[in-house]
């Protein structure tokens, strides 16, 4: 039956101002479906970890009600309800091997000893620590002790999993990972799961869907896809990876989307919006960096492409009658191998960023090139402007 929060608040005593509260949740309400794999998503301070705490039961509402399993939870301690908690810190026993620490939830349950092997031998086989079950945690890798704190909370087979930043404490590499791991096996025992962080590619790696968080609020939840590509305001567009925002008027509006003109006289169709739209109105079109295509403009540079590139082997086809949406000028090249990165001044408030694939064999622009962009309806989304 999974998770049910029903206009959940938060008030805490402010500590800096007495007599004074501060709402850490507000109103917040999400059904999260048996089996599923949801995220907290948000920057710090957002209320997304006080959720997670309220779910838990280490923190109790002050309004709404919390459902988990069809049963109502409001006022049940942490050990009454059926979840299970992995932490940041792992909290795994320093003094106990790993098929202790796995198997100690179950003997706390009274389970006869065959039961226990049996149970803590089938879940170390599924999470690879069988050839690990005699070392002690201080024998282990940050990787393989967050496997041995996520065996132990999923043998106690819990209706819902739950996540505190578990990767935090991991290297860059090992995280990538530890989110497919986690996600594997999660999927493998079918356990509906809350997750919290404030890293975007966990949550776009890991979830089914995601809620974006901000002061206490839900933003948006949806998809990965949607949150990504068709997000509802400028906090989410803004949060989630990075982005473009180019204002304009309505010009038109079509069962596809709607026609902007922007303030250089430039006008395109834009394939998606967050609501309906009239002409003359105001909006603020998101663009993401790796929509917008490239071409030269600068005949004089256009064979001192790295790599030996010529004119046209990485350039988009001009559209829109060879006149591009926008020209500037590369400020700012960034070769991250499978990717580069562009900062280009094209006389707006903020540099435009675009980003190109396969650098090694199609080259990449140099600083002071000049260059068009232009990008197609199907990867712009609007947004009312204010």
């Amino acid at each position: 039956m999974g998770v049910k929060l029903v206009h959940i608040t938060k008030v805490f005593p402010d500590p800096h101002h007495p007599g004074k509260e501060v709402v850490a949740v507000r109103d917040v309400s999400i059904d999260v479906k048996e089996g599923e794999f949801v995220t907290f998503l948000g920057p710090s301070g957002c209320g997304k970890t006080t959720t997670l705490r309220i779910i838990s039961g280490f923190e109790y509402p002050t309004e709404g009600e919390v459902w988990i399993s069809g049963k109502l939870v409001n006022n049940d301690p942490p050990n009454k309800r059926d979840t299970s908690m992995v932490f940041q810190s792992y909290a795994i026993f320093p003094h106990l091997s790993v098929v202790q620490n796995i198997g100690f939830g179950l003997e706390l349950k009274g389970l006869p000893k065959e039961t226990i092997r049996a149970e803590t031998e089938r879940i170390m086989a599924v999470m690879n620590l069988t050839n690990l079950a005699n070392r002690r945690p201080d024998q282990l890798s940050g990787g393989q002790q967050q496997r041995v704190a996520l065996a132990r909370a999923i043998v106690n087979k819990p209706s819902v999993l739950l996540f505190d930043e578990p990767l935090s404490n991991l290297d860059a590499k090992l995280r990538e990972q530890m989110r497919l791991e986690i996600r594997r096996i999660q999927k493998t025992f079918g356990i509906t799961s809350i997750y919290v962080t404030h890293d975007q590619g966990e949550a776009m790696t890991v979830s089914d869907r995601i809620v974006v968080m901000n002061e206490g609020k839900v933003m948006q939840i949806g998809t990965p896809f949607e949150i990504y590509s068709r997000p509802v305001n400028r906090f989410v567009a803004d949060f989630i990876g990075r982005v473009n925002f180019f204002e304009g008027k309505v010009t038109r509006s079509f069962e596809q989307g709607i026609s902007v003109r922007f303030s250089n006289g430039m006008e395109r169709e834009v394939g998606s919006c967050s609501t309906a739209f009239r002409p003359e109105e105001q909006v603020l079109v998101v663009v993401r960096p790796e929509s917008l295509k490239l071409y030269s403009k600068d005949s004089t540079l256009a064979g001192s492409h790295y790599n030996g590139r010529h004119e046209g082997s990485t350039v988009q086809s001009r559209s829109n009658n060879g006149q591009p949406f926008l020209e500037g000028k590369i400020d700012k090249v960034v070769y991250l191998g499978s990717v580069c990165e562009y900062e280009i001044d094209a006389g707006l408030e903020k540099p435009v960023l675009a980003v190109t694939h396969n650098p090694i064999e199609e080259g990449f622009f140099q600083p002071g090139e000049l260059v068009g962009l232009d990008f197609n309806a199907v990867s712009a989304h609007a947004l009312p402007l204010s």
